[in-house]
């Protein structure tokens, strides 16, 4: 198991950027494929991005493609989400999430349930 601690959000204006930053403690954070997901009110929590353990391979949800780039320090037990060129629609919660067995790219890459450990997530406010 891993315990996972969002941090970063806060109120931006559209155009903006926000760097969310997920820190990691217990065992083997580098065997971890780690995910990015966020959830609006009224809404279904909605996959964001995901990296592979050792950052060979990121996948991203095409609404955020081109604007979002994850990352990972396994030295620091982090992962962060550099958010570009904000829009309302991005307001949500965002949090971060990880698994072991998660194939990045795969078809469970961008489905919530297959992730079994998970932050308390972070806010994320873009104003119009």
């Amino acid at each position: 198991q891993v315990q996972l601690v969002e941090s970063g959000g806060g109120l931006v204006q559209a155009g903006g950027s926000l760097r969310l930053s997920c820190a990691a403690s217990g065992r083997a954070f580098s065997s971890y494929t780690m995910g990015w997901f966020r959830q609006a009110p009224g809404k279904e929590r909605q996959f964001v991005s995901a990296i592979t353990w050792n950052s060979a391979s990121t996948y991203y949800a095409a609404s955020v493609k081109g604007r979002f780039t994850v990352s990972r320090d396994n030295a620091k037990n982090r992962v962060y989400l550099q958010m570009n060129s904000l829009k309302p629609e991005d307001t949500a919660v965002y949090y971060c999430a990880a698994d072991m067995n998660v194939k990045v790219g795969g078809p469970t890459t961008a489905q919530a349930i297959r992730y079994d450990n998970w932050g308390q997530g972070t806010q994320v406010t873009v104003s119009s």
